[in-house]
């Protein structure tokens, strides 16, 4: 049963409905014997086998969806002077944290694959609000003064207003809800001492919990125009250090339980990164 909330909820739903059919019809067929309805049960499968085909069409243009977020979110992320490799992290980041807790059996209702795959998508979103953010605040290459810092903080409010107007149209409500709670929330704090609404504990969005994780912890051990890359023993400190007043602590014990996998990302992404801009010097 464990298992059931890590199907995608389509094919929770064919498979349920398989189950209804195939009972009436062998129900039907015990009582009236010399019916030859079971014949139908047949049918019913082959049906379900191709309707739970992937579609190509409908695969292509989810291809290209996902694409599409991907560069919007990358040109956001050029403009804070990035080359699109800390969305790339941060979103391999919240798959390795998300998995880890359904493997745990943590939030089990909520952990779906769709909420996983929705997750996943959402996350290169996070950010998308500092497109509203003055070059010369998100830019500067020394400590932002009270006042710009306060111009920062808007873009969590902004994101939230990006994502609904942008993507709210879309059928996938879960995906847009997840979009916005990550955009709006993930510089919330556990201890309440966040922005930009000051929500404390569990009052934050799951999703944005697992964002905040993700996005400090590359936001410290990646180079930014104001300071060099930390040590990566120095970034899980921070992160330690954060349980209880800056993340959720379970979300803390978890991400230090799987610092092998996290390193992995953290140096292959890396070196991918690396690889495309040397690419792009030499054409």
């Amino acid at each position: 049963m464990k298992k059931w909330h890590y199907i995608e909820n389509r094919k929770r739903v064919s498979i349920l409905t398989y189950l209804v059919v195939l009972t009436g019809v062998t129900g039907y067929q015990m009582l009236h014997p010399q019916a030859l309805i079971t014949s139908i049960g047949i049918t019913i499968i082959v049906l379900g086998v191709y309707m739970n085909q992937g579609n190509v069409a409908v695969e292509e243009l989810s291809y290209y969806h996902d694409e599409m977020i991907m560069g919007f979110a990358t040109l956001v992320e050029n403009k804070d002077d990035n080359t699109g490799g800390h969305i790339k992290r941060t979103t391999k980041y919240v798959e390795l944290l998300t998995t880890e807790l359904q493997k745990r059996g943590y939030y089990r209702q909520v952990l779906t694959k769709d909420y996983l795959n929705n997750l996943c998508m959402a996350a290169p979103m996070h950010d998308v609000g500092k497109i509203s953010i003055p070059d010369a605040v998100l830019q500067k290459p020394g400590k932002l003064t009270d006042e710009e810092f306060e111009i920062m903080k808007t873009h969590a409010v902004s994101g939230g207003q990006i994502i609904q107007k942008t993507f709210g149209h879309l059928e996938n409500e879960q995906y847009t809800q997840l979009a916005y709670q990550i955009a709006r929330y993930h510089h919330e704090k556990w201890n309440g001492s966040g922005y930009p609404d000051g929500l404390k504990a569990e009052e934050i969005p799951l999703g944005a919990r697992i964002m905040a994780v993700a996005d400090v912890f590359d936001a410290v051990s990646e180079r930014r125009c104001y300071r060099e890359a930390m040590p990566l023993n120095k970034c899980f400190q921070i992160i330690e250090e954060g349980s209880g007043s800056h993340f959720d602590p379970l979300l803390v014990e978890i991400f230090l339980d799987i610092r092998d996998e996290v390193e992995e990302v953290h140096y292959s992404l890396n070196e991918e990164e690396k690889s495309e801009i040397s690419g792009e010097s030499i054409a």
